[in-house]
């Protein structure tokens, strides 16, 4: 079974974009928003994603078309110059640890989402680290630097048939 196939990863994704859902519903709630002016949030978002944090510019991006070539704002293939400069904003937001985890750790989960939510925009061997780790990331774990670079090591070693089949870390070794 291929890792993006499986429930563990797929109740992961699901998790983050309910996250990211529910943050970009409670942002527009706040102003008053509707769906008719999402769009119009979501600009505003952009003008500045520093003032935001991550799930919401995150949010704001899913309310977007590229205009370049029309997937959605920062989802488009590596090299879509729209695409490539949103996913360049969605860095910049802000990002707030949850209680009771390892400092860090939201900072882990944004760019695991980001890397596991447009997963063709990264090599496999990005993709095998990022998204072996994110449910864990999610239960409030977080490698330590010695652990990640044991992983990537590791990861390394294998073809991306391989990658694609690793579903936890114990798988790489």
């Amino acid at each position: 079974m291929r890792r993006v196939d499986h429930p563990r990863f797929t109740t992961a994704l699901r998790q983050v974009e309910d996250s990211i859902d529910a943050a970009w519903d409670s942002f527009c709630a706040e102003f008053g928003g509707d769906t008719a002016q999402a769009h119009e949030l979501a600009e505003v978002v952009l003008q500045d994603t520093s003032e935001f944090d991550w799930r919401v510019v995150d949010g704001a991006l899913n309310q977007l078309s590229c205009p370049d070539c029309g997937a959605t704002l920062g989802a488009g293939d590596s090299g879509c110059p729209s695409c490539d400069k949103a996913n360049g904003f969605r860095f910049a937001a802000q990002e707030t640890d949850r209680p009771g985890v390892p400092p860090g750790n939201e900072h882990a989960i944004r760019v695991s989402s980001a890397v596991a939510r447009t997963r063709h925009r990264y090599s496999p061997r990005a993709r095998a680290g990022y998204e072996l780790f994110l449910p864990d990331l999610l239960d409030g774990a977080l490698p330590t630097t010695a652990q990640a670079q044991r992983a990537k090591h590791l990861i390394n070693q294998l073809t991306d048939d391989e990658l694609e089949r690793l579903i936890t870390p114990a798988d790489i070794g």
